[in-house]
């Protein structure tokens, strides 16, 4: 009998399926299009693999409890693979949606196979496709018995930490693919930031891309040590076959998105929380696809202002260096924040030091600085935000000049950095004791009687702020 079934066999249901293989599992697969199937068996030849052609074979050569993964695209084809197996199953076998679904259709399939005596987790895989095939960042959700089924298989085949498996239960229906979601929405903060540093270290500090290649591998061997720092290095040095330039050079500036950038701002609004760093990388990348309004753009409006001459090109990068990190803990700790905050919306009991640690390794956000986050929940598992985190606030004061200083010249010299300004800004919100919303609020009662709270004494107050005014 084989030990779990992977349906959905292109890259990362193919590279899960070989993973689960070669650690010694027993995998049954199956693609609804078959020759998929045998493609897969023809490149990948491994005795621990058997493809089958009907699904009824495919459910009935798994033990039970049977453990099916589905691997296929989010949305409407997760529901339709739902609805075809339900039938062939007995009560109390485990199906995992192990694609990139929205948090909230977990919640509700959870819901809908659980009423129908079946188990369901929401697991979130990250890592790509290197991470699937060799070992992934594992983030399951759901219901915790099933997951009791299926912990030694994920365990073994998550990427490793200091020995320490990349895996852990996220929580009850929809926590795993809504930290999943979350560790994406870091994802584009951390990679828009990079991409800020690029624009003023080629714009501003007038680096080659030899040079921007030695600074990303230097910034790689410091606490900047992270995936996406060492990929960066590595593109530009890529130089192109074909015309002999430096790739990078070459490729249209239009970013792409699959969606969960924007489910995280979205669950932002929904939970009240401030992830404006998160949410401008989102911004950015939607700015990126208007790509002929702004070459339109750039001959219509012009920069007018002085540019700054960089006499120390080294201090420079430095002042760079330092402000992308002290902008990166902000971006965590909106990320971390916006957990949080969920976790009391939905119910969740959210352990945010294992959810650090499972970070460290196997996803694309993975990185040295994760174990300053681990520790610091370890210090204290109810810290309302990681700036707090004494270790962390030490390091925003050292740098917070820095970034200042970096923001106001990106600024002067026309360069969009909006992850860069909306951390700063963040940062001096979330320090600010006593903020400029009083006179929102008297504006908001003024042309609409919305009442206000009063520093000074207990209850809601009206004004009456003008004669014209009334309630």
């Amino acid at each position: 009998m084989n030990n779990i079934g992977v349906m959905g066999l292109a890259v990362m249901g193919s590279n899960l399926a070989l993973n689960m293989a070669d650690t010694g599992y027993k995998v049954a697969l199956f693609n609804r299009t078959y020759s998929v199937g045998e493609k897969v068996m023809a490149e990948n030849p491994h005795d621990n693999l058997t493809l089958y052609k009907e699904m009824e074979d495919f459910v009935n050569s798994l033990e039970k409890p049977r453990k099916i993964i589905i691997m296929v695209k989010a949305g409407k084809p997760v529901d339709l693979v739902i609805d075809s197996l339900l039938p062939l199953l007995e009560q109390g076998d485990i199906i995992m949606d192990g694609g990139n679904s929205y948090f909230k259709d977990t919640i509700r399939r959870h819901s809908y196979i659980n009423e129908k005596g079946f188990r369901y987790l929401g697991v979130g895989i990250s890592g790509g496709e290197e991470g699937a095939r060799f070992g992934p960042s594992i983030m399951p959700g759901g219901d915790a018995e099933a997951y009791s089924h299926v912990e030694d298989i994920l365990v073994d085949i998550s990427a490793k930490a200091y020995g320490d498996p990349c895996v852990t239960y996220i929580g009850d229906d929809g926590a795993g693919h809504f930290v999943k979601m979350v560790h994406n929405g870091i994802e584009y903060a951390d990679m828009q930031l990079i991409a800020e540093s690029y624009s003023l270290l080629k714009h501003v500090g007038g680096l080659s891309n030899k040079e921007l290649a030695e600074t990303f591998t230097q910034w790689n061997e410091g606490e900047l040590d992270s995936y996406l720092i060492e990929i960066t290095s590595e593109i530009f040095k890529v130089i192109d076959e074909e015309t002999d330039k430096h790739l990078v050079d070459l490729i249209l500036d239009k970013a792409e998105q699959k969606g969960t950038g924007k489910w995280t701002a979205e669950e932002a609004l929904e939970t009240g929380t401030d992830a404006s760093l998160l949410t401008s990388a989102v911004f950015a990348r939607f700015m990126s696809a208007h790509k002929e309004e702004r070459v339109h753009a750039s001959v219509k409006l012009h920069f007018n202002g002085e540019t700054t001459e960089i006499d120390n090109t080294q201090t420079f990068i430095e002042e760079v260096r330092q402000a992308l990190y002290a902008s990166k803990i902000i971006a965590y700790a909106q990320g971390f924040d916006l957990m949080k905050r969920a976790a009391k919306a939905y119910n969740w009991r959210l352990d945010y030091g294992e959810i650090a640690k499972i970070f460290r390794e196997g996803c694309i956000i993975r990185a040295k600085f994760l174990d300053r986050i681990t520790d610091a929940y370890e210090l204290d598992k109810d810290l309302p935000n990681l700036l707090l985190d004494h270790a962390f606030s030490q390091i925003i004061e050292t740098y917070q000049p820095t970034l200042r200083k970096v923001a106001a010249m990106a600024i002067m010299n026309g360069v969009s950095i909006p992850a860069f300004t909306s951390a700063i800004s963040y940062f001096d919100a979330y320090r600010t004791a006593n903020s400029s919303a009083n006179l929102i609020q008297a504006q908001r009662d003024f042309f609409g009687a919305h009442t206000f709270e009063r520093i000074d004494k207990e209850g809601a107050f009206h004004y009456q702020w003008s004669e014209d005014n009334e309630a």
